[in-house]
């Protein structure tokens, strides 16, 4: 399985990295986030998730 993170985060009134705002819908805007993208050899299909970034 292939993956690769980029660090989701605002830019002005919009974000950084791509995603189609029905799928932040559910995020705290308030938390920051990494956005995994990861391919499934199997499926042949892409998948997105979002993990939460600690404090740092």
């Amino acid at each position: 399985m292939k993956e690769f993170k980029r660090k989701l985060y605002k830019r002005g009134s919009s974000y950084e990295t791509t995603i189609p705002m029905p799928l932040l819908f559910a995020l705290d805007e308030k938390k920051k986030y990494n956005v995994v993208f990861f391919f499934d050899d199997n499926a042949n299909k892409w998948y997105v998730k979002f993990d939460e970034r600690g404090e740092q």
